[in-house]
């Protein structure tokens, strides 16, 4: 575990002096984008155009993608893949599901693509497969309209299996339906499998590495993601979304420092996109909530505190984001840092309903770790009316809604407040069992490690400790479950553990870590 501390920077120097330099330019080189092989039927002269393009879309950099294409299809109105291209840029897999207007405007776009003849049968396959996603049938649900895209592709991999594009295009398919809970461990392994021997044959494609870290992005995955996330960054360093990415597999496998560099190069390339008009301002809060996140794991609590202060900064964002933005970040750290009485005392900012969820939640467990329970279930209140809400606006977008109830942390909490500490732990336990099983927001608070707390704060340290040994299996070196699995040891009078798990902790965190409970831990190392 101590080597995790000392790891390999997940952003070379050359990159980081590359991202530095950016300032001075206004186009995007190709060969800063990674690698891709796109023949088409279009003229030789937008053919660069259409590999960048290309490669946009493999880094989810969909604005600039857009514009790509767009610039293509403008030089080169016959050229049926600029117009599939303006359309894939519509479609954000993985982030979020196209709209009524946007699906017509993609359909659009395929039309066009469609009414153009001479294309060769590649070009065909891939205006196929779009064109089973975006057809004009409303009825269809998010996960039948990807359902018909990765079959379209799946036929169309089958006879093209060799294909880099074809192929990795088709895993980032089977992510999406994993996404839409349509088999989701099984269309993880098979992505999986898909896109490892590529890698190894194609190894500077953005999209092959881009994928294969979203498709080990669990728990269970995530070490096979690790050669993708460590390859990214260095393949196609203009893009912020792919310094950022690899951030996502060290942090499930808690690479604090590696998730930290990451994330740093990230915002400074996102900011400088967004200046240029290229991309929106998310791809920079994005990274600061991954900073963050990581700041607070390595025990760096000013510098992550001033993350949340540098959301004003973020460079294209609006007043109200900005507000969103700091109050979720300002939510996660009080609660993070236990501070139960700044998490109760939080502002709820001025924003619409259902962004205050991170601002009621964190009152409400802060409230009832202070034993205020009424003023916990008002918050709770407050909460279940933005539950409603969220779920009317997925109805509107036509997102699943679940029908099955599940008891929330926060009324556990409350319940634990209340003294009915066996139905706590009994509920906890459900929770946690549900996410060992579904998987876990990579930075929410597992629930596992909540149960650890219940029952050490009940003064029964084993069943504690056993509970936070299957807590940081889950999310490695995450600093509350080695904190606590190293009080549950010392508490149970078992030394070798605790020393151990003193030891983690404090391997971690760098020299310039200033949380205040490493001061408990370099006390008990010093003993021994």
């Amino acid at each position: 575990m101590r080597d995790r501390c000392h790891s390999k920077a997940a952003i070379p120097l050359t990159v980081v002096l590359f991202l530095l330099g950016q300032a001075s330019l206004s186009a995007t080189p190709a060969d800063q984008l990674g690698k891709v092989h796109f023949p088409t039927t279009c003229s030789s002269a937008i053919a660069p155009t259409i590999e960048k393009g290309v490669a946009l879309l493999h880094s989810f950099q969909y604005k600039e993608s857009e514009q790509t294409f767009t610039e293509a299809a403008t030089r080169e109105p016959k050229c049926a893949i600029a117009h599939w291209g303006k359309a894939m840029a519509l479609y954000h897999q993985l982030w979020d599901f196209p709209v009524k207007g946007t699906l017509k405007e993609g359909r659009k776009e395929i039309d066009e693509a469609r009414k153009v003849h001479s294309v060769s049968p590649r070009e065909k396959g891939f205006i196929a497969a779009a064109a089973a996603f975006f057809r004009k049938k409303s009825k269809l649900s998010h996960a039948d309209r990807t359902k018909a895209y990765s079959a379209a592709l799946e036929e169309f991999y089958a006879e093209n299996p060799g294909d880099s594009e074809i192929a990795s295009f088709y895993a980032l398919s089977l992510v999406s339906l994993a996404d839409e809970d349509v088999d989701a461990t099984g269309n993880l392994q098979k992505a999986i499998a898909i896109l490892n021997p590529l890698l190894e044959k194609f190894p500077d494609h953005p999209g092959v590495a881009h994928y294969l870290i979203h498709a080990a992005d669990r728990p269970e995955l995530a070490s096979q993601g690790l050669e993708a996330a460590r390859r990214y960054a260095e393949i196609a360093p203009e893009s912020s979304h792919a310094l950022h990415m690899p951030s996502h597999i060290f942090v499930r496998l808690g690479l604090w420092q590696d998730s930290i560099t990451s994330n740093l190069a990230a915002r400074g390339s996102a900011a400088h996109a967004a200046e240029m008009r290229m991309a929106e301002s998310h791809y920079q809060t994005h990274a600061m909530d991954f900073l963050n996140y990581s700041y607070l794991q390595s025990g760096q609590e000013t510098k992550a505190r001033e993350v949340i202060a540098d959301e004003e900064n973020v460079v294209g964002a609006g007043e109200e984001s900005k507000a969103r933005q700091a109050a979720e970040l300002s939510s996660r750290t009080a609660l993070e840092l236990h501070r139960w009485t700044e998490a109760a005392a939080l502002p709820v900012p001025e924003v619409r309903l259902v962004a205050r969820e991170p601002a009621y939640h964190a009152r409400a467990l802060g409230k009832a770790h202070l034993g205020d329970v009424a003023g916990a279930r008002a918050d709770l209140e407050k909460l279940k009316e933005i539950w409603a809400a969220e779920e009317g606006e997925d109805r509107k977008l036509d997102y699943p809604v679940s029908h099955e109830k599940h008891t929330s942390s926060v009324e556990v909490w409350i319940l634990f407040a209340e003294g009915k500490h066996d139905e706590a732990l009994q509920e906890m336990r459900a929770i946690a069992d549900r996410q060992d099983s579904k998987g876990i927001d990579s930075l929410a608070i597992p629930a596992r490690e909540m149960l650890a707390d219940m029952l050490l704060e009940l003064k029964r340290p084993a069943d504690a400790l056993a509970e936070y040994k299957v807590a940081l299996k889950n999310s490695p070196n995450r600093f509350d479950s080695l904190l606590g699995a190293a009080r549950a040891a010392e508490a149970s009078g078992d030394s070798s553990a605790a020393q151990s798990f003193y030891e983690q902790l404090a391997a971690v965190c760098p020299a310039a870590a200033d949380r205040p409970e490493l001061a408990e831990v370099k006390t008990y190392l010093a003993r021994k």
